[in-house]
């Protein structure tokens, strides 16, 4: 498909520089298969599902995983976005025409870095010094990886290492958030819990790839990034069980859904899942694992707002965010909600 057909106008004021408070305030927009919209906040949730649902969120931890260094007189900046194994990173580099292999990357604190090996993206493979854990030095040295939509209006500061980071956070190795479920507080789960609405995690560790631009002018041209996931056998077991009861499944955020749907099988049960996943989901595709998604406002032409297009359809979700954009919703991870249940 052209890529143009995903793209729409959204103003620069609709981007969120901040979250809410509290995080449940936040609006939440519920569209279903019909042609209504229905204008609610996020506290709503557990009327607008049923005894028996079960939300799926993400317990990825976001890693303060940008660095500001140097090499020799030049400045160098690097975001990881994908471990490779205990010391080494697949980074992307600013100023990257500065390094060449076997280059030293000195960066604040006294952590530092050898530049290994320049992939075909334009990546790099970083080594990093010493014996100390990676996640160690990233917290001496590193900031959140704020999305270039936020960094670039305003610098980082403390409040963004609780902001940009969930309820469910206790699994080390994001560079993104999971944004959907930024929006949960104590206070909604509890009220979720006594409504008789089910909740399970997995883990997706959300690289930096989420952000990047489709360049390709079709579709079938375009290559995800890949992102280590697992779902355990038990909680497999426990999903398939809600879809035999007559329950729905209702992915917390585009990452929990991607690992889910990568994990499907033909039948439709969820199988144990651990490894890579790089699954691009553009219309046509038939969802096997979910029967709905809580998840923010995406960018223009971005994969996210493809995978929404896929399960709403192109036109019902240009029609979904023109609606968002006339009552001042705020887009991207720090905006506003929604509810897609087609």
């Amino acid at each position: 498909m052209n890529v143009d057909l995903f793209d729409f106008e959204l103003p620069n004021e609709r981007i969120a520089l901040r979250p809410v408070k509290p995080r449940d305030a936040a609006r939440m927009l519920v569209a279903d298969g019909t042609a209504e919209i229905a204008d609610r906040h996020v506290r709503d949730l557990p009327q607008m599902l049923r005894a028996g649902d079960v939300l799926v969120f993400n317990d990825t931890r976001v890693i303060p995983a940008q660095l500001e260094g140097q090499r020799g007189e030049a400045r160098i900046g690097a975001t990881l976005h994908k471990r490779i194994d205990l010391r080494r990173w697949q980074a992307f580099v600013r100023n990257a025409k500065r390094l060449r292999p076997g280059d030293v990357i000195s960066f604040p604190a006294g952590v530092s870095a050898t530049a290994e090996q320049r992939f075909e993206d334009g990546s790099w493979t970083l080594a990093f010094s010493g014996d100390e854990p990676v996640e160690v030095l990233l917290e001496r040295a590193g900031r959140m990886p704020l999305p270039p939509y936020i960094a670039g209006k305003r610098p980082t500061d403390e409040a963004d290492r609780s902001d940009y980071q969930t309820m469910f956070a206790t699994r080390d190795g994001a560079v993104a958030a999971p944004t959907a479920s930024l929006h949960f507080t104590p206070d909604l789960v509890e009220r979720l819990d006594a409504a008789g609405i089910g909740r399970e995690t997995l883990t997706l560790h959300v690289g930096a790839g989420t952000f990047l631009p489709v360049k390709a002018e079709d579709t079938a041209d375009h290559r995800m990034h890949a992102e280590w996931g697992r779902i355990d056998a038990d909680t497999a077991a426990r999903l398939n069980a809600v879809r035999q009861k007559g329950g729905r499944v209702i992915a917390v955020g585009t990452t929990s859904l991607r690992l889910l749907e990568s994990a499907a099988q033909d039948d439709k049960q969820i199988a144990p899942f651990e490894g890579d996943t790089a699954i691009f989901i553009t219309p046509g595709y038939r969802f096997r694992a979910i029967d709905g998604l809580m998840t923010n406002f995406h960018l223009p032409r971005s994969t996210l707002f493809m995978l929404v297009s896929a399960l709403m359809g192109r036109e019902r979700m240009q029609s979904i965010y023109a609606h968002a954009i006339e009552r001042e919703y705020r887009f991207y991870s720090y905006g506003d909600s929604s509810l897609l249940i087609p």
